[in-house]
């Protein structure tokens, strides 16, 4: 603020202070000062709904002073501090509401500590504390958001609440975001920030200086492409995005259950619920849970999986960029290309299905393009190496494409949305030869193993154990029997011991004797474990066979 501001808004409130202190102070009660009131010393201004105060607090065992926000149920919760860069050394501290709709708050010597900045003035100014938390400037008579003069939630601190909006504002270049606390005792900003990214196809993120630490991700209609899908019950979210502003908020679905979204001073934000049981406030999600959420942890054209180990993977048809920092567990290289592009339409794309979208911010987006449109512009450039849908919602609509290096994907464990990357199609030919491979392998390894499990079932002589016991209570165990004993006699390791398939009918629709099975064909001897349990619970994903082969 200029000097000849300063020294003018200091003369108005020395003056205004003369006049105000033989008028009036305020109580308790209120939720709204004017010009010719103040607040000081322990008096506070309460929401109209009592869910929040504002007043002066020490932090810890700090004696500096500062004029804050905090929860009405749990003080010790503060949710926005205007003096978080300049302390008062003492209580004397007094806040006020100008003639010109200015909030300014004075030291002892009647310096101006901190103030709002308006562009506007009203005939009637008054500041307000809404039960939303948002302190506002504004004219007495006026209700619209939209025609305030100031509010703090232009302005938040480290605690993100419902209503709030994170994001930019594109006309007035105003950039709303969460900031952390320097400290546990220190509100002054921290080197962390919560907020959105302008660049392409905006997302919101957790920033360290100017570096990404965590990415959430964009919306794709219904979450954060970086989130796992999963029922929020506590709020629902909401992500607008126009020429004019882009913002993420949400809002609580039932109030009665007041939570926030903090950001702390090492750079972890989490969602916290108020339980009115035990009267805490306690932890609901919280980000960085593993390492997968490190920003790009594992480098380019590489997902990250927790579930795998080395949770590291290079993208089908990419190898490792630098192979023994990859074999040393060093990932943050990533993966290059096995085959270049040939920048042609002789390119095609691998379809993935649970991803984490990769990062957004060299990405181009229209809602308007459908997802064959977005095929053919990716293949028209040659610097596009990804398409997927926009917004996922309905089937699918809009095109989201990436240029450049495809970074910060994970794997999750169920279906998230489907991601379509460039390969050249000699890569994509090797790819699909590997699955075809692949799956006569798997299916030998499962045919080993429904023989291996009903072999030994059969020859301990407990077949039942077999059936699953959903269907046990609806099915003819004759029935079930006769077929388990025809499936053993069709895999026989002789082959003229097997049945025809006119046999096979005949034993399955008749009542005619059958020769007891011999050992099957594709049937690999072991050593049976103790806890047959065991055995029934494989499947191909926790266990390994070694198939035998002749010289």
């Amino acid at each position: 603020m200029h000097s000849d501001q300063n020294i003018a808004l200091r003369t108005l409130f020395v003056c205004s202070l003369l006049f105000s202190s033989v008028r009036t102070s305020t109580t308790n009660t209120l939720d709204t000062i004017s010009p010719n009131q103040y607040i000081r010393g322990d008096q506070t201004l309460v929401s109209a709904g009592g869910t929040f105060q504002l007043g002066f607090f020490s932090p810890g065992k700090l004696t500096s002073r500062y004029l804050g926000i905090w929860y009405t149920i749990s003080n010790e919760i503060v949710v926005w501090v205007a003096n978080r860069e300049t302390p008062l050394d003492d209580s004397s501290g007094v806040l006020k509401v100008t003639d010109q709709g200015v909030l300014v708050l004075l030291n002892s010597s009647n310096d101006i500590v901190w103030s709002s900045n308006s562009s506007r003035t009203v005939d009637n100014p008054v500041s307000q504390l809404l039960d939303s938390g948002n302190l506002v400037v504004k004219d007495a008579n006026e209700t619209n958001p939209d025609n305030f003069l100031w509010q703090s939630f232009d302005y938040p601190c480290d605690t993100f609440l419902p209503e709030m909006k994170l994001g930019w504002d594109f006309v007035t270049g105003l950039e709303r975001y969460v900031s952390s606390w320097k400290s546990t005792e220190d509100p002054a900003r921290g080197e962390f920030s919560l907020g959105m990214t302008p660049h392409g196809l905006p997302q919101l993120v957790v920033m360290k200086g100017a570096k990404i630490k965590t990415r959430s991700g964009s919306s794709n209609g219904l979450r954060l492409t970086g989130s796992i899908s999963r029922p929020n019950p506590l709020s629902e979210f909401e992500f607008f995005l126009n020429k004019d502003e882009v913002y993420y908020k949400y809002r609580l679905l039932n109030k009665s259950m007041p939570s926030r979204y903090a950001l702390n001073p090492f750079g972890i934000a989490q969602w916290f619920t108020w339980i009115e049981n035990t009267h805490s406030w306690e932890p609901f999600f919280s980000t960085q849970q593993d390492q997968c959420e490190i920003y790009a942890f594992c480098g380019s054209y590489s997902s990250c999986n927790i579930s795998n180990a080395p949770v590291c993977t290079c993208l089908k048809g990419f190898i490792p960029k630098s192979p023994e920092q990859w074999n040393s567990q060093n990932w943050s290289d990533g993966c290059v290309r096995n085959t270049p592009l040939s920048c042609s339409y002789n390119d095609g794309f691998f379809k993935y299905t649970s991803f984490k979208l990769p990062d957004t911010s060299s990405s181009w987006f229209d809602k308007s393009k459908s997802l064959k449109e977005c095929k053919g512009l990716c293949l028209e450039n040659c610097s596009c190496t990804s398409y997927a849908n926009l917004d996922i919602r309905d089937g699918g609509s809009g095109c989201l494409l990436w240029f450049g290096d495809l970074t910060d994907i994970r794997t999750f464990e169920s279906d998230s949305q489907d991601l379509y990357i460039r390969l050249a199609s000699s890569e994509l030919d090797d790819i699909e030869k590997k699955s075809k491979f692949n799956k006569k392998r798997l299916a030998g390894i499962v045919i080993s193993s429904v023989l291996f499990l009903a072999w030994t079932l059969w020859i301990q002589n407990t077949p039942l154990e077999l059936i699953d016991k959903s269907l046990s209570d609806s099915c003819t165990i004759s029935e079930v029997l006769r077929c388990l004993h025809v499936a053993l006699l069709c895999v026989q390791q002789v082959p003229e011991d097997r049945p025809s398939m006119s046999s096979v009918v005949l034993m399955l629709s008749s009542e005619v004797a059958l020769l007891p099975p011999k050992q099957p064909g594709f049937y690999t001897e072991r050593t049976l474990p103790d806890d047959l349990s065991r055995v029934r619970d494989l499947s191909e994903n926790n266990f390994s066979t070694t198939l035998l082969k002749g010289r």
